[in-house]
């Protein structure tokens, strides 16, 4: 049997955040506006990131690979739903659907990926200084990207053509913004059971083991800045992974949410506001937390605008 060939269905029905017609303005504006932010900021961290030679480091380069990500993460659920509203429609068709999973699927990944390996960045530069140079290699953090980037897609390729094989023959509304894999699964009438083991243990090896890579990183770090005599040096050495911690912390609390609400019953609106969190908010402030806590990023800035930099 062919792929998708039993789907007797051509498109699927995205509710949204709100089915309230008096609110759609203020959905559209509000999304509209933190879209164009999270673009904008990003954009400004790869271009300070790329213009001024002193970033020119693997934890910059690693920050403007992130800030892409976060651009293309965002861009692949917020337009189509900007797009819904403003034509009042809530349609979205059934290759369109398999096409945002894969998308979405492949740049969380790597988001992912790329926290864990700047926090690698980070452990090495503190925990073994005078071998940073030799570990970090230009060549080895541009291979550390490539595997990234080939793991995501690869990850985001199988559980799309799960989801391609799949018939759908009933109630296609999906209670998001854009097209959870988990809840699209959940509407197909034919057998899911190979679809839930792959999700499962995508959400594993993927999502734990990034995670676990992290926690042990910075149970490193920790443990090197304790060792470290002087109050200045402590200080020091953490505020070169404060805001990297800071958004860890913000990635894995709100997928945390996501989940969590996505696992609990009567759930369908609670998922779709912690999906805001995960897709569009997360993204939206890390160029904050990176630019307003990093002096060097501010200082790249100002040179673009024409700041005097003092």
């Amino acid at each position: 049997m062919e792929p998708g060939n039993d789907t007797q269905i051509s498109e699927f029905v995205l509710l949204g955040l709100s089915e309230d017609p008096e609110l759609q303005p203020l959905i559209f504006g509000l999304f509209l506006s933190m879209y164009l932010i999270t673009v904008f900021g990003n954009l400004l961290i790869i271009l300070a990131v790329s213009s001024d030679s002193h970033l020119h480091t693997p934890m910059y380069f690693f920050l403007a690979n992130l800030s892409f990500a976060d651009i293309c993460f965002t861009s692949t659920t917020v337009p189509k739903m900007l797009l819904n509203i403003q034509t009042q429609s809530k349609v979205i068709t059934y290759v369109g659907c398999i096409t945002q999973m894969y998308f979405y699927l492949l740049f969380a990944g790597w988001d992912d990926f790329l926290l864990a390996v700047m926090a690698y960045d980070r452990f090495v530069a503190i925990c073994h200084p005078l071998h940073y140079t030799v570990i970090m290699k230009p060549w080895i953090c541009a291979l550390l990207v490539l595997v990234v980037w080939v793991m995501g897609a690869l990850n985001s390729l199988l559980q799309s053509l799960m989801v391609w094989r799949l018939s759908f023959c009933r109630e296609v509304e999906i209670s998001n913004f854009f097209c959870d894999m988990k809840q699209v699964v959940q509407l197909a009438c034919s057998d899911t059971f190979l679809n839930d083991i792959v999700m499962y243990f995508s959400a594993l090896l993927l999502g734990a083991g990034p995670l676990i890579g992290v926690i042990y990183s910075y149970c490193k770090i920790v443990s090197s800045i304790l060792g470290i005599s002087s109050a200045q040096g402590k200080y020091k050495a953490f505020s070169t992974c404060a805001s990297h911690l800071l958004v860890v912390s913000l990635f894995y609390c709100t997928s945390l949410g996501v989940y969590l609400s996505s696992a609990a019953p009567q759930s369908s609106h609670a998922s779709a506001v912690a999906s805001v969190m995960y897709t569009v908010v997360t993204p939206m402030l890390n160029p904050f937390i990176y630019s307003l806590r990093n002096t060097d990023i501010k200082r790249a800035l100002k040179r673009i605008f024409g700041v005097p930099v003092m």
